[in-house]
């Protein structure tokens, strides 16, 4: 079940995460949000917190949680930059989530497989996106069984 909203903010996924969970029942919470926080330079302690909620809504329903980091472009200054990253590191320390850094980490520099705006990977981009995520979702997919 995709319950994904293009442009979602930590703060929309909090508030629609309850109901999702209520009605999907996962098993297993791909959890990727924080970009579009970043992105409009929202402070990144609330993001943070609003995955930890996340996280937490998640585990207390009975779904193994995927962590999925992101990056956002060096122009939001060197400290907002490494905070962002570090957020995600952070959160799969305090939680022990599988967890994956960076989602778009073997397309992001290729612009072959970027669309244009830069931050969102085209058809070409996503099989290698796949690949950057099934080695941590197998392992949630196989306890399923």
């Amino acid at each position: 079940m995709n319950a994904s909203v293009s442009g979602e903010t930590t703060s929309g996924g909090l508030q629609r995460l309850p109901r999702a969970l209520e009605l999907n029942k996962p098993q297993i919470l791909v959890l990727e949000l924080g970009a579009n926080d970043a992105l409009r330079g929202l402070p990144l302690t609330n993001a943070k917190d609003n995955l930890s909620k996340m996280v937490e809504l998640g585990t207390k329903a009975g779904a193994r949680v995927l962590l999925v980091g992101m990056r956002i472009p060096p122009n939001y200054g060197p400290k907002y930059t490494a905070d962002f990253v570090q957020m995600y590191k952070d959160l799969n320390a305090q939680y022990r989530t599988a967890f994956v850094p960076f989602l778009l980490e073997s397309v992001a520099l290729d612009s072959s497989k970027m669309q244009d705006d830069g931050l969102h990977p085209n058809a070409l981009g996503e099989p290698p996106v796949l690949d950057t995520l099934w080695p941590q979702l197998v392992p949630l997919l196989k306890k399923n069984r």
